[in-house]
């Protein structure tokens, strides 16, 4: 499985500016004391809140992502939990509430999707932001992705050829789950293949969800970490949403 490599799974995403995202989610929520990132694997943005002095919560349901967050994140302000992000207590509530990379696409079914969103509000203070960032609905519905399953990535010397998705992945037309077939080709050094399941959810099932989840309001909605690229441009490559309590 991908998620029991979570450095190689680390590197296949460093083509992402973790930095610049946190700034963004940072300008959105306002003031930030506590901050916590479910379905976190490897914890970069819970990592990066806490290098910046907030108190970080990772959430993730693979030991060995713990594992390595728990490693990576020694002597930062940062408590890692093992857990689904469909049930879990953790008895307090945060500033913010992330869920990054797409992460509810392992998310199958609208009743799993639901109880996500009800443990998200109950873990939210009552003026905190929540954010999901999703997949744009464009990669699944045109003709034209608006993101590449195929990319060379490199960090700290090492490199690495990375495909999430084979010509061959269809997308089931009654569950709106594919099994993506994911190769990391670190140079030098080891493949590392597997098989992803990947719900696809559509933005008016989000909407859906939220609304049978009750108790959260759609703030905002942009197709990037610059608010200013709309979801419906162009130039939107994600579906990104802002609650609030």
């Amino acid at each position: 499985m991908i998620y029991d490599h979570p450095q190689a799974y680390e590197l296949a995403c460093s083509f992402r500016d973790v930095g610049a995202e946190v700034d963004a989610l940072l300008a959105w929520a306002g003031p930030v004391r506590t901050v916590l990132e479910l379905a976190a694997g490897p914890a970069e943005h819970a990592r990066e809140f806490a290098r910046r002095g907030v108190a970080a919560t990772a959430l993730d349901l693979s030991p060995a992502m713990c594992a390595y967050a728990r490693s990576r994140g020694e002597g930062l302000p940062l408590e890692v939990v093992e857990a689904d992000m469909t049930g879990f207590r953790l008895g307090r509530r945060f500033d913010l509430v992330v869920t990054m990379l797409d992460s509810t696409a392992h998310l199958m079914t609208l009743d799993a999707f639901v109880a996500y969103l009800s443990h998200v509000r109950e873990h939210l203070a009552d003026d905190g932001l929540a954010v999901i960032e999703m997949s744009h609905p464009a990669d699944r519905l045109s003709e034209t992705p608006r993101v590449s399953n195929a990319w060379t990535v490199g960090k700290d010397g090492v490199s690495a050829h990375i495909r999430w998705g084979e010509p061959g992945d269809e997308l089931d037309p009654i569950t709106q789950v594919v099994n993506d077939r994911v190769t990391i080709a670190i140079d030098g050094g080891e493949v590392i293949q597997g098989v992803v399941p990947y719900r696809f959810w559509t933005a008016t099932e989000l909407q859906a969800a939220i609304r049978l989840a009750g108790g959260l309001t759609v703030v905002a909605q942009y197709g990037d970490f610059d608010a200013g690229v709309s979801l419906d441009s162009p130039d939107a490559w994600r579906m990104i949403t802002l609650l609030r309590r």
